[in-house]
């Protein structure tokens, strides 16, 4: 095992730590860990972060259920729409993509490129937002108690197809929808949303098991590496003010 792998494997650990730390954002890191530390083709890379994220969000989720933190109705609303969408894009949006999309100039901008650069305008999303909610947090005085059923269910299916081509969580899009499509105090949409992309990235990877070949034994050592990274963000949580560090986080990701 050379030093750059061995930097792969300290990666993982660190999503988990993060994800345990501040709730999200340690999922965004997954794809490029995959890709530029351990070699792994993009669209292999992004199969992957699905299950790592989803065993890793599972975590966090069970953790919340047994203290009584997610609102599973509202969940089902927008987890059914996401998951649906995560299935169909990693099933059969993504194997149908071809492998060179068009020319420019004489330079080929093929499959693994564009989700390169579609997932680097997420990651840039991502920080803006983090960046952003460590300076003030998102309003959770609720005025208005009505929920939009229908807008929360057409968000959920536009992220499920994010989260799809991209392999990341998108807790960064699912919380703000959960406090202002569905009125939930900032905690419990902290908590339902790990339960939502826990959801949506299992399935979704279902989606790349019937087309993909799996390496089982690197994914699994993988993905329990980050599942010890989250219990000792949740240790460490004790000691660190999450506001600061995801707005430090959020410059971190920005500038990767």
């Amino acid at each position: 095992m050379d030093i750059i792998e061995i930097f792969g494997y300290a990666g993982a650990l660190f999503i988990g730590i993060v994800l345990g730390l501040i709730g999200g954002g340690g999922s965004i890191l997954t794809v490029p860990i995959l890709v530029y530390a351990l070699s792994f083709n993009p669209v292999i890379a992004t199969a992957y972060s699905l299950f790592v994220v989803g065993t890793t969000s599972l975590v966090g989720a069970l953790k919340n259920m047994m203290k009584g933190k997610v609102d599973f109705k509202t969940a089902i609303i927008f987890a059914v729409p996401a998951f649906t969408a995560v299935y169909l894009t990693r099933a059969y949006l993504i194997p149908v993509i071809p492998e060179r999309l068009f020319e420019v100039n004489d330079f080929m901008v093929t499959k693994n490129l564009a989700i390169m650069l579609f997932f680097a305008i997420i990651m840039l999303l991502a920080s803006i937002t983090m960046i952003r909610n460590g300076n003030r947090q998102l309003n959770t005085e609720i005025v208005e108690k009505k929920s939009n059923h229908l807008l929360l269910m057409v968000q959920g299916f536009f992220i499920g197809i994010v989260t799809g081509m991209v392999g990341a969580g998108g807790g960064f899009l699912i919380i703000p929808a959960l406090v202002l499509l569905a009125k939930l105090p900032m905690k419990k949409a902290v908590a339902t949303s790990l339960f939502i992309i826990a959801i949506n990235s299992l399935i979704g990877f279902l989606g790349d098991v019937q087309n993909y070949d799996i390496d089982w034994l690197f994914l699994l050592l993988f993905t329990s590496i980050s599942v010890v990274g989250i219990f000792i963000g949740i240790w460490l949580n004790k000691f660190i003010d999450g506001k600061k560090l995801k707005k430090a986080f959020g410059w971190f990701v920005g500038n990767s």
